[in-house]
């Protein structure tokens, strides 16, 4: 071992015994020989005579530099030399010396290298100055599997380094890969064919593992070679043969397929290209992808018939005359029912997107005077494949339902995944609207019938499909129930669905019924259905808070859109609730917290909303009012009272449940319109009055809590819109505790409020705002900082406008 050797094996250390030191003098010493003008012949004496594995690795590598870097340097005879050298190891030629190392047998990543230099001289050389590279190699692969083997590694470097297109290449790298292509089609591209065609025939059965090598090289070179070569009477038989073949390897059944795929995603005219389709005979290979789903067999067949059929509808598009269209539906409708199986059972292969295919097919039904039986039959074979891929995995049931950190992960990823899915169905959905609707019902009864362990997400792939599908419907199919909506909703109303306890279904459940509200606004007969769903255990009363948080606000829209079509039945409303509104009037903030406080203010907002109809008897409107207005001011009154004495610990909590209570009356307010309250039910207009007195005095003796006051602004926001002039009396006050104290970043607020009282009043307001005034401009002053605005010239400075 000389001491070049001796370096490049210390340099290749990676136990870490080496001293650092001593391998970065052996690292140095290797550069300082690279760098030496005989260093070509070092490299090449090295692989011919040293059996060590990192010598032979670094003098492959350092002959790819010198080429790559030094090729206009190095002489005509040392090209030659490295050309020859580099050559007859690839073919197993020796040296006239039978000690010799055979390079071409050794390791794996040895004999890339080796391809990757030969690789590198023919990016330079072919075909000027090498133009024999390829014809001298074919005579030599009659030696066997070794030189076969070789040659496959040179051909799939020359597409790694130089042709494929998957990864990017540089307008050089572009030039230099059309050279190489254009000559090789001239020259040699048919023999090699041939080649591959010869050595799978020989070798399918005694070696498959060679077979399945060369046919992976024979798939990346379809793409840009002539066509025919492969495709014809010899190599298609020979490859749907080995497709079918049981006997034969996975791998070697598999390669095969994905020679054909390369066919038929073969860039070419699709007036040549639907030709190929049809002799491709691609029905013999449906039967395959119903075995063993997770086999690489069925894996590559499955992509064979995805990419099969985008191409067959890619020529439905943009061939136009009524033979092509005719014979490319034909094929389309042979091949469909396989690749639904796929869709359904299989991976699908990444570069294949199942809804962008779907959509194109159903594209095509569009234009169609009257679909057909088998067209028919495939709308539903769509819709059950979106059906399948929006289940979720019952494994997560448990996390979803909580949910934990798993389970909103996984409900974020499928909402995401859903989008396209469900852009689909409403396609479909336009297309035949009634094969949907009939479709849907029939899985909700499914689901509804199902013993399985996956009815939950059954039922709740059912209801979301139903939901989607609404977006796509007008008003007067809403309205009308059009189909058999009607009675879907009936369905939906009248049966207690499996897994209603669970938050998914729950949650799409009272969605369903809050998007098809306008059918129920036509068919009032369903009022009491549809309050039942929402105030017993299928909604406000659910088990799970999320469920009863969300069905406080979808509750209330359902009450601004019935609104006074719900007032017989405000009596048995309120009792429904009473339980709820007396938790949430009494509740500290720590429960309240834990109750989705936000969505439950939705609960005052819907019972204001009924309660401030002119259709409510007065009597009767003033004690529901009083019933809900009292014991929040309590909790007000309580809470103040507690506050002032709290420790710092607990003050926040005090300070909170003031808050909610304020929150709380706001909402509640939201459904009183200024006429009822100030004309004909002033009674209702005084109960405000005290209310907005008694907020008031919170910014009175909590000056400094500014959440205090953005919720009490927030209010006189209401009153104002509530009470019309009738809030003048309480301005002056109101304004001046309102701007007292204030933060410079809470002033947007207050002048959010005086805005909206200039606008409402306009001089009506004259005489508050000009004894108001003063104060105003004199806070904002102090606010803004002294070089805040550049003067203009002619502009007096800001400090004279503040004097």
């Amino acid at each position: 071992m000389d001491d070049l050797e001796k370096a490049i094996l210390i340099s290749f250390d990676e136990s870490g015994v080496v001293d650092s030191a001593l391998k970065s003098h052996a690292v140095a010493y290797c550069q300082q020989i690279k760098d030496t003008p005989s260093i070509c012949r070092i490299c090449i004496e090295k692989l011919w005579f040293c059996n060590l594995v990192q010598v032979q690795f670094w003098s492959l590598q350092t002959l790819q530099d010198v080429i790559r870097v030094k090729y206009g340097s190095i002489s005509s005879d040392e090209k030659s030399y490295v050309r020859k050298s580099t050559f007859s190891m690839a073919c197993l030629e020796l040296v006239g010396n039978e000690s010799a190392v055979r390079v071409g047998e050794g390791p794996a990543f040895i004999k890339n290298k080796l391809a990757q230099v030969l690789v590198t001289l023919i990016c330079l050389e072919y075909p000027l100055v090498w133009s024999s590279v390829f014809l001298d190699f074919l005579p030599h692969l009659s030696k066997g599997a070794v030189v076969i083997d070789m040659f496959c590694r040179i051909l799939n470097a020359l597409d790694n380094e130089l042709i494929s297109l998957d990864c990017p290449r540089t307008p050089e790298d572009m030039s230099v890969a059309t050279r190489v292509k254009d000559a090789m089609r001239q020259q040699c591209i048919p023999q090699i064919a041939r080649a591959w065609y010869d050595i799978v025939s020989l070798y399918r059965s005694s070696d498959p593992d060679l077979s399945s090598t060369v046919l992976d090289c024979t798939r990346r070179f379809v793409s840009w070679i002539d066509i025919g070569l492969i495709a014809n009477d010899a190599f298609i038989p020979l490859l749907f043969d080995l497709v079918l073949s049981d006997g034969l390897s996975d791998q070697l059944r598999s390669a095969a397929a994905g020679c054909i795929l390369a066919m038929v995603s073969k860039g070419m005219d699709r007036q040549s290209k639907l030709p190929l389709l049809q002799t491709l005979q691609i029905n013999c290979v449906f039967g395959l992808v119903s075995e063993d789903v997770d086999s690489e067999l069925v894996s590559k067949v499955s992509a064979l018939l995805t990419g099969y059929a985008v191409e067959v509808l890619e020529c439905h598009k943009r061939l136009n005359s009524e033979d092509t269209k005719a014979i490319s539906m034909e094929l389309l409708n042979e091949v469909l029912p396989s690749v639904f199986y796929v869709m359904q059972n299989c991976e699908v292969d990444a570069t294949f997107s199942t809804v962008q295919f779907l959509l194109g097919y159903v594209s095509t039904l569009k234009g169609l005077p009257a679909l057909k039986e088998k067209q028919l039959l495939h709308i539903t074979q769509i819709l059950e494949v979106i059906r399948t891929q929006i289940c979720y995995d019952p494994m997560y049931r448990n996390n979803l339902d909580a949910p934990d950190k798993i389970g909103l992960e996984k409900e974020d990823s499928m909402s995401e995944f859903r989008k396209d899915l469900f852009v689909l169905l409403r396609t479909v959905g336009r297309v035949a609207p009634d094969i949907t609707q009939h479709f849907i019902r029939n899985a909700l009864v499914s689901a509804v019938k199902s013993c399985s362990e996956r009815n939950v997400e059954e039922v709740e792939a059912a209801l979301s499909l139903l939901y989607s599908l609404g977006e796509s419907m007008t008003d007067e199919a809403l309205k009308t129930g059009s189909g058999c909506l009607g009675e879907l909703i009936l369905m939906l109303l009248s049966t207690r669905l499996p897994g209603h306890s669970h938050r998914l279904v729950a949650l799409v459940y009272l969605e369903n019924l809050t998007r098809y509200m306008k059918f129920i606004q036509e068919n009032t007969q369903y009022i009491p259905m549809v309050l039942g769903a929402f105030l017993d255990e299928r909604g406000l009363h659910h088990q799970n808070i999320h469920v009863s948080s969300r069905a406080s606000y979808l509750f209330m829209r359902v009450a601004k859109l019935l609104k006074s079509k719900l007032v017989p039945f405000i009596d048995m409303i309120l009792q429904s609730l009473q339980d709820r509104v007396a938790q949430l009037t009494s509740m500290n903030f720590a429960s309240r917290e834990l109750s989705g406080t936000e969505d439950n203010n939705h609960i005052f907002e819907a019972i204001g909303l009924l309660i401030g109809l002119e259709d409510v008897p007065s009597e009767k409107q003033s004690d529901y009012l009083s019933c809900l207005l009292t014991p929040l001011c309590q909790q007000i009154g309580s809470s103040l009272m507690q506050a002032k004495v709290a420790s710092p610990e607990d003050f926040p909590m005090k300070i909170a449940n003031v808050q909610s209570a304020v929150v709380a009356i706001n909402a509640l307010s939201k459904g009183f319109s200024e006429r009822l309250v100030t004309a004909s039910r002033p009674r209702i207009g005084f109960m405000f009055k005290q209310t907005l007195d008694m907020l008031l005095r919170i910014v009175i003796e909590f000056p400094k809590v500014e959440t205090l006051k953005s919720k009490v602004t927030s209010f006189m926001h209401r009153m104002v819109d509530t009470l019309g002039a009738s809030v003048f009396p309480y301005l002056p006050m109101a304004l001046e505790q309102l701007l007292a104290e204030r933060e410079p970043k809470e002033m947007v607020d207050f002048l959010l409020l005086l805005n909206q009282l200039i606008c409402k009043f306009n001089t009506s307001l004259h005489y508050i705002l000009e004894e108001m005034y003063p104060a105003i401009a004199g806070r904002i002053f102090n606010i803004i900082p002294r070089d805040g605005f550049q003067s203009n010239p002619g502009t007096p400075p800001l400090r004279k406008l503040r004097n």
